[in-house]
């Protein structure tokens, strides 16, 4: 069983968060916060326990998630400055989803993958 992103299927998903909502970057400390400055961190590890009850529940066995994302991110993230500029790290979710042995890659890898002839 592979997970995907619900918003790489196009449902909308802000894990009880309003939409729309202020953009958010992990900040070099872990902390998540959004464009005003507001810290929802909980709210993303919330989101994220509740993804991998769903995972668990599913018997996932790797993920497919939205590249870049402070939830999702893979290897690549948003550098908490909100200019655009990227570091190397994970999101939220992926950390948890790794420390429980679920390989993760982005979409980009994924259709990186597909154009190689390499499988996930």
């Amino acid at each position: 069983m592979i997970l995907v992103s619900k918003c790489l299927l196009g449902i909308p998903c802000r894990m009880g968060m309003p939409t729309p909502r202020e953009p958010s970057e992990i900040q070099p400390d872990g902390k998540v916060i959004n464009r005003l400055g507001e810290d929802v961190t909980e709210q993303y590890r919330k989101g994220a326990m509740e993804a991998l009850r769903i995972c668990r529940e599913t018997g996932c066995t790797s993920a497919i998630l939205k590249s870049k994302s402070p939830s999702c991110g893979s290897g690549i993230i948003h550098n908490g400055k909100f200019d655009g500029g990227l570091v190397e790290g994970n999101g939220i979710f992926t950390d948890i989803l790794l420390v429980e042995g679920i390989p993760v890659m982005s979409e980009l890898d994924y259709i990186r993958n597909l154009t190689d002839g390499d499988n996930f």
